[in-house]
């Protein structure tokens, strides 16, 4: 290669490098970050926020970025106690951002190690709240949300036992997560992260205490159908009751009717005896000689045995029809 061809490699050379030193010299910087200049590792100067087009020493400085958006943190489901001794699994998640971005860098460096602080101290911090407050403080959002309750609780009889009644609550969710938030953004603060919000996401019984608590379920459902028995039964006796007494009132009212009715007939059929006699003694006599025969007619059966004095009128009848016929003296 002659010289000319050397002079014209190198000048390429140069200015490749002399390129790649002056875009070295550019940065961009976006809406949704912050940017931090170290130099030879170590940061110089205030973190960068305005987005646009920014300047820096080629070669001897780095640029870091850093996001400046809301970031969220999802712990992981743990198994706390609470103060009455009841084993719940806790899943708790946060929102937080980097406010001072300086510190965060020196402190953290980057967002794995903010996570694993973030576990840290708010894994603490929510074990510490939850141990310190009985389960219905978990449970409950708020102390002033009335729970559902239901309708068929409210005339439960105080011999059942309080079934439905939940004990009074002091604090409720959302003051506990306030408690956990509170304490847990001034250590955080330490780090540049500024804590914006803590929840629990999702509050699980352990099994053993599911268990008791479907069974005291089954046991109020079982008392109120008990009491739901009682009332029915207590209904059907007061049913029965009234049957027998409004029975027993048309039985007697009917019974007086008919007995007045009777008497009423009996006494027009005197009236009208009484007077048949009046008007004609003969057809009395007849009508009594009737009555003599039908009378003896139900009184007297095949296998009737009687006894009679001679001077008896049934006796002198029974004579006289056992006697011959006379004969019927001729036609004139």
């Amino acid at each position: 290669m002659n010289k000319r061809g050397c002079l014209t490699l190198l000048s390429i050379v140069l200015a490749f490098v002399l390129l790649r030193i002056l875009l070295g010299c550019f940065f961009a910087v976006y809406q949704t970050e912050q940017v931090i200049i170290t130099q030879f590792g170590k940061p110089i100067g205030e973190p960068i926020t305005d987005p646009g087009l920014h300047l820096k020493l080629p070669i001897i400085q780095e640029i870091n970025r850093i996001d400046k958006r809301f970031l969220e943190w999802d712990g992981m489901p743990v198994a706390i106690p609470t103060r009455d001794k009841t084993y719940i699994h806790v899943d708790t998640f946060a929102r937080w951002r980097i406010s001072d971005a300086k510190t965060y860098f020196v402190r953290l460096r980057d967002e794995r190690s903010a996570q694993s602080r973030l576990e840290d101290i708010l894994g603490s911090e929510t074990r510490n709240a939850v141990a310190k407050h009985d389960l219905i403080e978990i449970v409950r959002t708020d102390k002033d949300r009335k729970p559902l309750r239901d309708e068929n609780l409210k005339n439960v009889p105080t011999g059942l036992g309080t079934i439905g009644v939940l004990p009074p609550i002091q604090y409720g969710r959302l003051k506990i997560e306030d408690e956990i938030k509170s304490k847990a953004a001034g250590k955080l603060a330490e780090f540049g992260i500024d804590l914006l919000d803590v929840r629990l996401k999702r509050v699980n019984y352990n099994p053993d205490v599911l268990d008791r608590i479907y069974q005291r379920m089954i046991s109020e459902r079982r008392q109120i159908a008990q009491r739901f028995r009682s009332e029915g039964e207590g209904e059907a006796a007061r049913i029965a009751g009234q049957k027998e007494r409004d029975l027993n009132e048309i039985q007697s009212t009917a019974y007086r009717q008919v007995q007045q009715i009777r008497g009423e007939a009996d006494g027009k059929a005197t009236e009208i005896y009484a007077h048949a006699y009046t008007q004609n003694p003969q057809a009395a006599e007849f009508y009594n000689f009737l009555k003599s025969m039908d009378t003896y007619r139900k009184v007297l059966t095949k296998d009737s045995t009687l006894v009679f004095s001679t001077d008896s009128d049934l006796f002198g009848l029974l004579k006289r029809a056992s006697a011959k016929p006379q004969a019927l003296p001729p036609a004139r």
